[in-house]
């Protein structure tokens, strides 16, 4: 009798851990596989949507100036100039997707849309602007983060980047080309410095920068698999046309 019930309560817990295996099993093909699918359809409908928004006729222009009438241009950021804070546009709304990050050496296309936050930026695939840093093409730091691993992984490859590798973002009006130039192969998650204004870690001084430029700066976690690090890739406005 005894034996009878050992040998049940054996079989009971086989199943019991066979099931586990089953479910831990799904969770996983879940997080490495379909969320990645999910996201990565919906990050590429969003880069379609956006070009095909900025291919559609725009809005016709106001009624020029009147014959005699002075016109002053609107001064354009570039390299070599800034323009002021009332000369920029006005800053996207929070989780909306407003630009195209391409980085040919990875194969990456992405959206870019404003914050970090994970349900409506980050888990969809998207890569994120800091709030808190300069947009596109503006004299400061135009830093961005993304997944590496789940959820799309946009930056899985960013380890990859080599100084000289080209990165663009494209906008409404214009494509900013961004060329590599540093990494940082890990640091804290609470070195904010490396998203400052002028790049620099605060953790390891000598990565980074000392003065003030046109910088772009790409965070994702490190190693894969885990959130205690984090990688660093940054790079330097190198050119700039109008769409």
């Amino acid at each position: 009798m005894r034996r009878r019930l050992l040998v049940r309560a054996l079989w009971g817990f086989a199943e019991a851990v066979v099931s586990l295996g089953v479910v831990l099993l799904l969770l996983v093909a879940h997080q490495l596989w379909w969320t990645n699918r999910l996201a990565r359809d919906d990050a590429g409908r969003t880069v379609q949507a956006l070009e095909r928004e900025w291919r559609a006729p725009a809005a016709p222009s106001p009624p020029g100036p009147e014959p005699g009438a002075v016109s002053t241009p609107i001064p354009v950021p570039g390299p070599s100039s800034s323009a002021a804070p009332s000369d920029q546009p006005p800053s996207p709304r929070w989780d909306q997707a407003y630009a195209v990050l391409r980085i040919p050496r990875i194969g990456l296309t992405a959206p870019v849309a404003e914050g970090t936050g994970k349900g409506g930026v980050l888990d969809r695939g998207y890569v994120g602007h800091y709030t808190r840093t300069a947009q596109a093409g503006q004299a400061g730091n135009f830093a961005l983060a993304g997944h590496r691993n789940t959820h799309g992984e946009p930056f899985r490859r960013i380890d990859r980047l080599r100084r000289g590798d080209r990165i663009t973002v494209e906008t409404r009006d214009a494509v900013y080309t961004y060329t590599v130039d540093q990494s940082l192969a890990r640091t804290a998650p609470s070195d904010s410095g490396v998203i400052a204004p002028v790049p620099r870690s605060d953790i390891t001084t000598s990565a980074g920068y000392s003065e003030p430029g046109y910088y772009l700066t790409l965070t994702t976690c490190t190693p894969e698999f885990s959130s205690r690090y984090r990688l660093v890739v940054w790079g330097k406005l190198t050119a700039m046309r109008p769409r």
